[in-house]
């Protein structure tokens, strides 16, 4: 990260600048940042409140401009209660936090980057694939895609390297065996289901408020009690 000097350490024959120095004026993205040892913890700590930093082997202190985005697919609150990440570091990189959801949650991107992979690896194993079938569609829409972008980039590279037509079809989509899939159900049961939940969860928060009082609860529905009774 902060490179090194020639002859810093065996092996070191010419001297390396480092990621750091080569982000400045830009951005420098460290995903994963829950796996950072814990010594290298403390260099980085000391390097995002001085904005300055050595090279290894090196007396001279460097500066740098660089904005810092940090990534991680763990619960960093958790890893600082186990000790595994320090709280000094975490809340000095926790200033504008950002929560991506899963990719189950935001269904409209599936497709576009389903697509986008398609034509990285059509590209990249010389194929003519241009498009998926309606069946695969549906098959990527209906997945709940627990391993998120990096699973779906997967399932379309296998499909692209076994498929020799010009759609990809529903049987090149190889999903786990066991599918955990989102139930398809028609439009009208859908609708049915959810009014069904939404009662059901707004009733029993009514009947939790007004410790179960029907008729306070009807009153504040503005539903007649019978009505709401039943």
């Amino acid at each position: 990260m902060f490179g090194h000097i020639k002859g810093a350490f065996t092996g070191a024959n010419s001297p390396q600048l480092g990621l750091v120095h080569e982000a400045h004026g830009g951005t420098l993205f460290l995903d994963e940042i829950d796996c950072l040892p814990l010594s290298a913890q403390v260099k980085l700590l000391r390097f995002l409140q001085d904005k300055e930093y050595r090279q290894l082997g090196s007396t001279k202190i460097s500066q740098v401009d660089v904005r810092i985005i940090a990534a991680t697919n763990t619960d960093l609150e958790k890893a600082l209660e186990e000790g595994r990440f320090r709280k000094d570091l975490f809340y000095r990189l926790n200033v504008i936090p950002f929560a991506l959801p899963p990719l189950r949650e935001r269904r409209e991107d599936i497709l576009l980057l389903a697509q986008h992979f398609l034509a990285e690896y059509a590209f990249e194993f010389n194929k003519n694939i241009t498009d998926f079938s309606p069946g695969a569609m549906q098959k990527l829409l209906l997945y709940k895609w627990h391993g998120n972008i990096r699973e779906l980039e997967n399932v379309i590279q296998r499909a692209v390297i076994f498929s020799n037509q010009a759609t990809i079809q529903d049987t090149e989509i190889v999903l786990p065996a066991h599918e955990d899939t989102l139930h398809q159900e028609s439009f009208k049961t859908a609708k049915s289901n959810i009014i069904s939940q939404f009662e059901k969860n707004y009733i029993h928060s009514l009947l939790l408020i007004y410790q179960g009082n029907i008729t306070k609860a009807a009153k504040s529905a503005k539903k007649n009690r019978r009505a709401f009774y039943e």
